[in-house]
């Protein structure tokens, strides 16, 4: 096609390829701000300084960000790019932009399908929603990557920033006003402890209202202990007895807020931190963090279903 005259100048392939970056980057901000958002109003343990942490990891995560968005840019982007434009051609006898879309969702099959694979399979609207939304990141870049328009780098990060902005000021309004429902633990008493409590692993506590508790096999060595420590090996003298059975008190606390609610138990064959409170009103959990607190850890009790009903 020529436009007054003069074919049309493609962009150069580094230009291109700074742009499809800048794009990338943006729709990751776009998507943190999402899934933070989306996060707040999910059951999650109150993982304490581990926001501070993130704020301190921010360099190393931009710097990662950036190598990220190169690499899928050669490796996605350009490709959809690419094979859009020959679609085009072979199939319209001309390049259109209607051609990327559907390059794009054949390109975002490698990594969509290669993660499922690693995973052993995955459920089928989740890997469909995966590929859906890996297919969208990859058609906005691969669009702009074959744009000719120029100096479309001012508008791509006005626009993109203020997408990012929007969508966090919108989240923030929807917490504010209770559109979106912030997650807190259950407000409990000490008559909601009472009760038995499970680990789901044979470790059982049974709580009475006299103050009593009694653990059968709960596991109160949690220092080292990973999700990949389920099983012990008895032929293994450190993972000889790893669950602690005993009776003593425990005593419950309602600290300053939902968030700062404990139950200590007392027993002395354990060594139990205190149990915090999670869950939701219907099914209330206690747990304990399981190692570093920021790794988001946890061993967790909840009520037997005969409690839970009564």
């Amino acid at each position: 096609m020529e436009k007054s005259g003069r074919p049309e100048k493609k962009r150069l392939f580094g230009l291109s390829l700074l742009l499809s970056m800048l794009v990338l980057i943006l729709e990751g901000m776009l998507a943190l701000v999402v899934a933070v958002v989306y996060g707040i109003t999910q059951e999650s343990p109150n993982a304490g300084g581990g926001s501070a942490m993130f704020i301190l990891f921010l360099p190393v995560v931009a710097v990662f960000g950036i190598m990220v968005a190169g690499a899928a840019s050669v490796a996605l982007v350009f490709p959809a790019a690419w094979l859009g434009d020959v679609l085009g051609r072979r199939l319209g006898g001309r390049e259109v932009w209607w051609w990327v879309p559907p390059a794009a969702a054949v390109v975002s099959l490698v990594p969509v399908g290669s993660v499922v694979a690693a995973y052993g399979g995955a459920d089928p609207a989740t890997a469909a929603a995966g590929w859906f939304f890996t297919t969208v990141a990859i058609t906005v870049p691969a669009l702009l990557w074959r744009s000719r328009r120029e100096r479309i780098f001012k508008p791509v990060t006005l626009w993109g920033v203020a997408a990012v902005v929007l969508t966090a000021v919108l989240g923030g309004v929807g917490l504010a006003t209770g559109v979106l429902k912030e997650y807190r633990p259950p407000a409990l008493t000490s008559a909601d402890i009472v009760g038995h409590w499970s680990d789901g692993q044979g470790g059982t506590v049974t709580f009475t209202a006299d103050g009593r508790v009694t653990a059968v096999d709960v596991d109160d060595d949690l220092d080292g202990w990973g999700p990949e420590d389920d099983a012990t090996d008895p032929d293994d003298p450190e993972d000889a007895d790893t669950g602690c059975s005993g009776q003593g008190t425990w005593t419950y606390e309602p600290g300053g807020g939902t968030w700062s609610q404990e139950v200590d138990l007392t027993i002395d064959s354990c060594d139990f931190d205190v149990w915090n409170v999670g869950g939701t009103a219907n099914r209330p959990t206690l747990y304990q963090y399981i190692g570093d607190p920021d790794s988001g850890d946890l061993y967790v009790l909840r009520r037997t279903d005969a409690d839970a009903g009564s």
